[in-house]
């Protein structure tokens, strides 16, 4: 058995940062790797994608949120071995290790903006109740090329350290609330969808993985062109805190069977029974991509 993301990192053949991610990390709050998957990795996965797509539907991602304008996805190691592969994804495994400790899986989801829509608010993914409270590591494997032109995603380098805004609901875990001083309101944008002036688009081959720090500012934008932009959103969270998909209420006995002590370690489902036979059900309601706002701290 294994007993520590040192241990089950190895195992995977996950190796460190090198010291210009870490600075990027640290500094930027994110960095960009080419080539991290090959073709025919990402040409299973985009199959995968698409058929899973057809059995969802509209109600793809529906065990986090929907989004309008961005079918999504969720729950993707339990239905598909084709993203197993993100267990041993080297820069954002290495980067949640470095910058959290003690890690696991937070959720596999994905997102792919339709023509003309796809613009979200910057926000954070997780709430921080002190400046070293890092909760998450997120990540954006790219199974199509992500151009300036088909939704790419934006950050605001250096945003990871200021106040969290607009973040999820469903990640809120025991903060109740985000609280705000006046300094943290001036530099909080009137309207959070418009262009930041320190905004970045990142941009990569399909194959490239883009890792961000969790707190940092970011949105998807608006899909101009129209082409293909299916993204996975690995996402690791710390140990210590809840994940967005709980892995164990969602385990179906497939996924099980093909983990090795690694995989479980990372998934948390280690000593677990599995939960779900057959396809995941799909329910009769959803859930849509709320933000939480922020409150004006008391002095």
């Amino acid at each position: 058995m294994i007993t520590s993301t040192a241990e089950a990192l190895a195992a995977l053949g996950v190796g460190p940062l090198t010291a210009e991610q870490r600075r990027a990390l640290d500094e930027d709050g994110f960095f960009v790797v080419p080539d991290v998957l090959t073709p025919g990795e990402v040409a299973e996965m985009r199959a995968e994608w698409d058929r899973l797509r057809g059995i969802e539907g509209e109600l793809g991602g529906h065990e986090v949120h929907i989004e309008p304008g961005a079918p999504r996805l969720s729950n993707l190691f339990n239905k598909s071995a084709a993203f197993d592969r993100c267990l041993a994804c080297g820069p954002t495994m290495a980067a949640a290790h470095y910058l959290l400790g003690e890690i696991r899986v937070y959720s596999l989801n994905g997102r792919d903006p339709l023509k003309g829509q796809g613009q979200q608010p910057l926000h954070s993914d997780v709430p921080r109740v002190h400046a070293a409270d890092w909760r998450v590591v997120n990540s954006m494997v790219m199974l199509d090329d992500m151009t300036p032109d088909n939704g790419p995603t934006r950050v605001v380098p250096g945003s990871h350290r200021w106040v969290p805004i607009n973040v999820p609901d469903v990640n809120m875990a025991e903060v109740t609330e985000i609280k705000v001083t006046p300094e943290d309101r001036a530099i909080m944008p009137k309207d959070p969808t418009a262009p930041h002036p320190k905004e970045v688009r990142v941009t990569g081959r399909a194959g490239s993985v883009a890792v961000i720090n969790g707190h940092i500012w970011h949105g998807g934008t608006r899909n101009e062109s129209g082409a293909r932009r299916r993204v996975l959103h690995l996402a690791i969270g710390r140990r210590d805190l809840p994940q967005q998909l709980n892995e164990r209420e969602h385990l179906t006995p497939e996924l099980l069977a093909r983990s090795g002590p690694a995989q479980r370690y990372l998934l948390d489902i280690e000593g677990a029974e599995p939960r779900v036979f057959g396809y995941p059900p799909l329910p009769k309601e959803v859930r849509t991509w709320t933000a939480v706002e922020a409150v004006d701290a008391q002095g």
